[in-house]
Parts: C-alpha cells; structure tokens; sequence
C-alpha cells in the first residue's frame, strides 16, 4: 500500500467485503489466531482495526483455489483487500447509480485525460472525450485521481476501474476474454509481436482491449487498427488507450469495412516510400486476433455465423502471418450431413485453403459467464501467395491436457506449437488435411474436426494380448466352474490390425439407422403398456420395465417410435452405456438413443422362415456391436462444458470379417450367460445376508452354525 495515502480504520463487515469472504470466515480468523491484530478503537460490539495492520496479516494467507502466477505463487487475502480499498469509494458510488457503465465511462474518461487527452490524438480517436468528463462530476474525479496518485500511472487507474465491472454488475464482465486465455494468446503471438520490423496488427472484436493489452506495448507493435461494432466497449477501449498513452498507433474502427479508408503507416515505414505515394486501404496484416462475444444460438446455417471470424481473420493476414480466432466448439464438431450447412461449409474452407495451422480446444467452463458453452482457439494463416506444399494439422486437447497438468497446461500448448515436438496421442496429435491415401483418416471426411472427438488412439503401451491372456487365467482360477469353457476361448494376435470406419459413415452408407430418444410427460409415464427406457434404466437405478407407457397415451407423441430385437441402445453421457434389446417394444425417452443395423432384421425374418440364410451379408451383430461401442477408445471422445457427452457419429468400429463378428457375439452371449447366473448367486447371498440381519435386529431370530 503507498505510503502517501492513509486509510481510516475498518470494521469487520469491511473487512467481510474488501477481502471477499464471509462474516464467519473473519470471525474465525479473529478467534483462531493470536496474531490477528489487534482493535484500535471503536467498541466492544464494533470494534475498528488499523487498516495496514489488517492488510499486513492478509497477505500471509493465499485465496485456495486460486489459479496460480506463472510464476507459482498464490493471490493472497491481502491483495484482495488492498484492491477492495482502492475501489471502496467507486464501488459504493456504483451501487447508487442506475446506469453502472455510464459510471465506467465517466471514471475512465477521468483516467484518459490525465493520460493522453486534451489533444489531437483524442480528437481522432474519440472526440466525445470532453463531453464525459464534464459528466464526470467532481466526486468520481476525486475518486479516480486518488486511484491514479495511488497507482502511479493513469493506465494501471483505468485498467483496475474497467475490473470493477463484474462487482457492479455490468454485462461488460461476460464478455472479457478470461485471462488464462488472453495469457496463452499473448504466448502464441510472442514471435510475431518481438520481429525486428514493425509490425500490422488487427484485432477484430477488440472489446476493452483484453487481447491487444495482452500482445505488450501497442506503441511498440507499428501499426495497429481495433475494429469494435459495440458504442459503449469502443468508447471504453479509446479511453482505455489514452490513459495508457497508446493511442498513437492505434485506429479504432466500427467495423472491418472501413479499414479501406486507412492510410497506412507500417507500410511506409517498410517501403521507405514517399507517404503521398502509398494507396489508402490497410494493408494485410501481420497478426489478427479475435474473440467474439458470440450470441446465444448457433446459427449453423448463417453465412455470418462464428466462422465468418476466421474466415475474415484469413482474409487480412499476410501469407506467412498468424491468426488466432476463438471459436465456439459446436461450430467443429457439426458433421456433414444432407444439407451442407454454411458452417461446414466455412470449415471445409479454411481447411482446403490450408488455412488452419492447429486446433486447441480450450479447457471446458474457460468463461466465467459462458459455462454452458465449451470454445477453441484457431491458429490461421492467410493465403499463399502461389501454391503451398500440403500440410498437417496439429489437434490439442488442452482440456484434456489439463487434467493431467493442471494449471500448467497453457505452457504446454505452447510448447507444443512452437517446438513442433512429437505429442502424446491421446492430447495431440497432427492430421492429414488431406487423406495422402485411402483409408486414411482426414480432416476433410466430413466428420468433427474437434480434438476431443479426434484424439482417441489405442493405448500404445497396453498389451492387449498379454493382458487378455492374464485375464483368462485370474477368470480360470476364480471359476473353477467355468474351467472347461475360458480354457476353450481361443484369441490370437491381428496382422494387419483391423482398420476403423466411423459410425457417421456407417449411418451415411445405410448400414446403421440412428433411433432418437423422445421426450415425453412423466406424467404420462405408469405401470402399464410398453416398457420406457431413459437415463434411469440405462444405469440400473430402475430395473427395465419398471416404468411404462400406455399405447393410447403414446399415440399423443407421432414422432415417438418402438424399438426391434437387437436394436443396440445407448446412453452416451459421461462415457458410453450400451444395452442390446432382445425383445423389442420398447420406448426411448431422450438422452437414451439407439442404434438399429438394418440388414439383422432380414437375416432374423430369413432364420425365422428357413430359408437359406448368409451370414457374410450381416456385418455386424447386435452384441457385438454394443461391447465395440463400448471400448475404451469410444468412451474417450466426450465433449460437452455442463454434461459430458460422446458423439455416436464420431465413435468408430473395427472393420471385422462377418465368421469374426459370429464368433465374437457367440463368445458375449455366452459370458453375459455365465455373469448373469454369478449376479444370481450374489443376489441369493445379499438376500439371505438381509434377512439373517433383519431378523436378528428385530429379535425375532437366533442364528447358529452348525458343525
């Protein structure tokens, strides 16, 4: 804390407030610890506490949880409450005003002329600058220069103001790029931001200017334009650059169309041409940046959707410059299907133009306001200038790389894509664009480009063989039983191993039929009619055929559908949950879905009828194929910030040859037997354990054991 500035003594319900914890977290402090400093006035019943002394002891404590520095240390209560002081007065002053960002514009605008303004540059930049300071009004201008005395500069004064926006309330808060993800960017773009020459920068969506205060000093970059369509967070960021005296290499524009009308500087400067010679119009750009406050709803079909971001991103860079785009994750993993929509449409693009340089998708929950969304950062290039050489894509699951790493996963992504090391698979790998031949997977097949839904490889250093063979021996001495029967399962090695084709093309090519769950009343759900199989079935919370639905009552849902003998359902929320039908009749309440291989009912209808029956026309049978979509490989690929969730399209299955697949089913049909006659003796001895118990508790029995 400066010693220039004396605070007066503090509650503590102000302490409460400015160190952000609750009133009995304080009191405990007080009681627990000999060292809590002691009142220096007030009463018994509100004592007051010196504030430095306060300050002092809270800096001894890290906030837990907190995400750490970089360089490893925790935020403490004492930096939070040094910030609660500072901002005591504005805050106060905000919870009284009907309009919080107005008050934001003020207070900045306090900030922007003690920085840079009062001259040409402001009159360029924002010309509104001395209408909002004579709003100001005296008491936030008092409180903005003690911020500035207080911080030493204007810029650090208006930086803290526009953090206040979250504890005001202000929906300025949901759309600031997170720090970690400003951080990473800033990391990414390091090379390009440090070149010996100056350099073009275009951040489209600037917002306050998160991202570009976050590439470093923007007087040092060279030319550097912000495109802003919303009045209020352009206002802001002008203000925002003038505090921090950058406004002098910095166009603000509306929107990207009007960067023709600029007369460019960096461009000179390289030439070392006559300024009156060089054409108006920006040139194209070294880096652009871009995190947009997508709207709600995902407007696949829109030829402006998300991707248009990327898409312009390409358009203004140079063709060996750097763009770096967040996108919503959606916007990767919707698949090709049918109509070809204007977003995979973009997406094939950016992938055909060799655009895409790499995918990282961002940890899920990134957004403080957007929990319900997960999001990826592009890394782009523009185009060639001639023909390029093709190229992979590098693919980094940083969520899931954060869960291995932690905090530290930022520095991992970008040692990633700046050492060009080889990755662990199963977090990164790089990918064709293009397959170089048949049968090799490509980002350009149709499928989800998202990491998660890509990066499923096996694992490389399990033994299946060994581990199988380990397996028969434990399962050999457990059941003596069954001695005869595992010593008669033969497995033997794959050369070549099997290749994958992906459900999505299984369902493109007519061999699969995807059956949707519904969504139906439970009040119309009882104990009658057909038997209903939701989230709670597919679990074993209920038994199935516990919850049913009355034919008339189904005929209320047109859409509604029963379900086949040998229809595989699925639950594909937090891994993959598979049941094989045997009966049929049943009804799918949604998330439950199902999977239905069409050419099975021919060959039941050609058994049932004694005709001569092909095996080799059936591809794939229905325990087989639950045990398939079930395996380890599949139950990587969820996705989703709220519910996890695996894509049926994108889980794959090995391609068998059908004596293969009638061997496999007969092996599972015939260990689902054995379980299911184990699960009966456990069942057995529960229940005579429960009633031994019972009635002994209630003293009914007497238990003996015989000799």
């Amino acid at each position: 804390m400066s010693e220039r500035r004396r605070y007066e003594p503090v509650t503590l319900g102000e302490i409460k407030e400015l160190a952000e914890v609750g009133r009995p977290t304080v009191s405990n402090w007080r009681r627990r610890h000999e060292s809590f400093p002691k009142p220096v006035g007030g009463s018994d019943s509100k004592p007051l506490f010196h504030t430095e002394e306060i300050a002092r002891w809270l800096d001894e404590r890290p906030v837990p949880d907190a995400e750490p520095r970089p360089d490893g240390t925790l935020p403490t209560y004492g930096e939070r409450f040094r910030s609660g002081l500072r901002l005591r007065k504005l805050v106060a002053l905000g919870h009284g005003e009907r309009d919080v960002d107005d008050l934001l514009v003020r207070a900045l605008a306090v900030a922007a002329m003690a920085g840079e303004g009062g001259g040409t540059v402001e009159e360029r930049l924002y010309g509104g600058l001395p209408a909002d300071l004579d709003r100001a009004g005296q008491q936030v201008e008092d409180i903005v220069d003690e911020l500035i005395d207080e911080m030493g500069s204007a810029g650090a004064a208006a930086d803290i103001v526009l953090g206040l926006a979250g504890r005001l309330e202000s929906d300025l808060a949901m759309d600031e790029t997170p720090g970690v993800v400003a951080d990473l960017i800033a990391a990414l773009a390091e090379p390009v931001v440090h070149g010996s020459e100056p350099r073009v920068v275009v951040n489209l969506c600037a917002g306050t200017g998160e991202l570009l205060f976050a590439v470093g000093d923007v007087d040092a970059l060279g030319e550097v334009v912000a495109v802003e369509p919303d009045p209020l967070r352009r206002r802001l960021l002008a203000y925002r650059l003038l505090a921090h005296w950058m406004a002098e290499g910095v166009e603000l524009c509306a929107e990207t169309a009007e960067l023709s009308n600029i007369r460019p500087q960096a461009q000179q400067l390289r030439s070392g041409a006559d300024p009156g010679e060089q054409p108006w119009g920006f040139p194209l750009a070294d880096l652009v940046l871009a995190d947009p406050p997508y709207a709600s709803g995902e407007r696949e079909d829109d030829e402006d959707g998300p991707l248009s971001w990327a898409m312009e991103a390409v358009r203004r860079l140079q063709p060996e410059g750097l763009g770096l785009v967040v996108v919503p994750a959606w916007t990767l993993s919707r698949p090709r299907v049918g109509k070809v929509t204007a977003n995979v449409s973009m997406r094939e693009d950016l992938f055909r133009t060799d655009a895409v340089v790499a995918i990282v998708q961002l940890p899920r929950r990134i957004h403080a306001f957007r929990t319900g969304a997960e999001h990826a950062l592009l890394m782009l290039r523009g185009a060639p200038d001639g023909p390029r050489r093709p190229s992979k894509v590098l693919l980094i699951d940083a969520d899931r790389l954060a869960r291995r790493v932690g905090d530290k996963w930022p520095r991992h992504v970008v040692g990633l894509l700046h050492s060009g090391d080889t990755p662990m698979t199963e977090e990164a790998q790089r990918f064709h664009v293009a397959a170089p031949a048949p049968g090799l997977p490509s980002l350009l097949d149709g499928r989800s480009v998202l990491p998660a839904h890509r990066l499923v490889v096996p694992d490389k250093r399990l033994d299946h063989m060994a581990a199988t063979t380990e397996a028969k021996q434990d399962a050999y001495a457990a059941l003596p039983h069954l001695k005869q029967w595992i010593a008669d399962l033969g497995i033997a090695e794959r050369d070549p191993k099997a290749e994958h084709h992906n459900v999505g093309a299984q369902l493109r090519a007519g061999q699969l039929r995807l059956l949707p769950g519904h969504r139906i009343r439970e009040s119309d759900i009882g104990e009658a009619g057909f038997p209903v199989i939701g989230r709670e079935e597919m679990l074993g919370a209920l038994a199935i055929g516990a919850r049913r639905i009355m034919p008339e009552v189904l005929s209320s849902y047109p859409q509604a559908r029963y379900t086949e003998a040998g229809d595989v359902l699925l639950l594909t929320e937090y891994g993959v949950h598979a049941h094989v039908d045997d009966a049929g009749g049943c009804v799918l309440l949604a998330p439950v879905q199902g999977l239905r291989i069409t050419a099975y009912q021919a060959y039941k209808a050609d058994l049932a009828k004694g005709k001569d029956v092909h095996p080799e026309r059936l591809w794939m049978r229905p325990h087989p194929l639950a045990a398939l979509l079930t395996a380890p490989r599949n139950q990587q690929r969820g996705s989703g910030s709220l519910v996890r969730r695996v894509s049926v399209r994108d889980m794959d299955l090995p391609q068998l040859a059908p004596p293969a697949v009638a061997d496999l089913e007969t092996v599972l049909v015939e260990t689902e037997r054995n379980r299911a006659e184990v699960r009966r003796q456990l069942a057995a001895l529960d229940t005579l354990a429960e009633r031994l118990a019972a009635g002994v508790a209630d003293g009914d029995l007497l238990v003996r054991k015989k000799s």
